[in-house]
């Protein structure tokens, strides 16, 4: 059997003729025509008041370490268990990264370890939605209030997903997106910046936009447009932002096909959790409209997880672990001073992401599903 990818992005709208539209326009470059459509659909559909389209999520978050304004000595309260990008953004500007565990029966950040982490010198804490299911934001959210601390929200995984019905992005004073090939809504390497807090807006536009104004020339404010401050070129290319729209116009398709799948993978692998072999994704309170992003499975130990990772490759599955700690990491160990991160390591330690795209046939998905079956047979045996 041919190998069953994790995953493969769904391309099958208005990708390729809203490409070509871009290129035939002669506005290829950012902030064009597709930009501004793309940022008219997040207003529409996401409510979200300000959005910036950048070249990655990276990017984005890049611009959120700029925006806080970081000094010496201060610090940003993140999770371990996350993608690097989210720690070399703020460690780059100046952060001093303090490390959050893992929620006790998710790997969503532990609200415990986040106020435990909290002194005068806390400037910002991240979250981050892991597999699409949103953190406990409301008592994040009073934290924030409570402390004068500025809530970055990563909604990387998470998009047109709800919390309160309200749209995860809204939450954070800044918040970010990813449309990387790995995510539910792709445009290749994109990425995006929403600010929810006007004080940061003016400023935003004008880093987006390589430390210049430009952006307020282009909407005819003023007549010329000079450097007034630090920046880069984050601008998603038109083109991008072409497919980008075309695969925004799928989302409600593309996020319910996910949530079957996801829901077959659950109901098929429930006799082998009552087994006690597997733990199957436990859905936080107020996170059940989930977008299906990742589906995952966790067993007892590293050793085993291993093996299973073996054995599913073997069988041409491509499943796969997740993240590493970030404070265990080869550059950072010898840097990290805090407590030990238990639920951290057990996540790393036992986590796997079976294959979830909408390329999956019946028969690839009953070969998985008898590939796990077989696997903890031969266990049981």
């Amino acid at each position: 059997m041919k190998k069953i990818l994790n995953n493969k992005p769904f391309i099958e709208g208005q990708e390729m003729a809203f490409i070509q539209e871009a290129i035939s326009c002669n506005f290829i470059s950012g902030n064009g025509p597709f930009t501004k459509r793309c940022q008219e659909w997040f207003k529409a559909q996401f409510d979200f008041p300000s959005t910036l389209l950048t070249t990655s999520c990276t990017d984005a978050l890049e611009m959120a370490a700029l925006l806080l304004e970081l000094k010496p000595g201060d610090e940003v309260i993140l999770p371990s268990y996350s993608f690097v990008s989210v720690a070399n953004a703020f460690l780059l500007h100046g952060a001093t990264l303090k490390f959050a565990d893992c929620d006790d029966h998710h790997p969503n950040i532990s609200l415990k370890s986040i106020e435990q982490l909290i002194n005068p010198k806390t400037k910002a804490i991240v979250v981050i939605h892991y597999a699409g299911m949103a953190v406990d934001l409301e008592s994040i959210m009073d934290i924030c209030a409570k402390h004068n601390i500025t809530l970055i929200e990563d909604a990387a995984h998470a998009i047109g997903v709800k919390y309160k019905n309200k749209y995860l992005g809204n939450f954070g004073d800044l918040s970010v997106m990813s449309f990387h090939e790995s995510k539910n809504i792709t445009c290749g390497e994109g990425g995006c910046l929403i600010i929810n807090n006007e004080k940061f807006k003016n400023r935003a536009e004008i880093l987006h936009e390589k430390g210049t104004n430009r952006t307020q020339f282009r909407r005819g404010e003023i007549n010329k447009y000079e450097w007034l401050d630090l920046g880069a070129s984050y601008l998603l290319s038109d083109i991008n932002a072409a497919m980008l729209l075309g695969q925004l116009e799928q989302l409600e398709l593309i996020n319910s096909k996910r949530r079957t799948l996801w829901n077959k993978y659950f109901h098929a692998l429930k006799a082998i959790e009552s087994k006690g072999f597997i733990k199957l994704p436990n859905i936080p309170p107020g996170a059940e409209n989930h977008n299906a992003h990742i589906f995952y499975i966790q067993l007892k130990n590293k050793l085993q997880r291993d093996d299973f990772l073996h054995w599913m490759n073997q069988s041409s599955i491509w499943a796969i672990f997740h993240y590493l700690p970030l404070h265990k990491s080869p550059f950072f160990r010898d840097k990290y001073e805090g407590e030990e991160l238990p639920n951290t390591i057990e996540f790393s330690n036992t986590l796997v992401r079976l294959p979830l795209h909408l390329y999956i046939s019946e028969k690839e998905f009953k070969h998985i599903i008898n590939c796990c079956i077989l696997y903890f047979e031969k266990l049981e045996n």
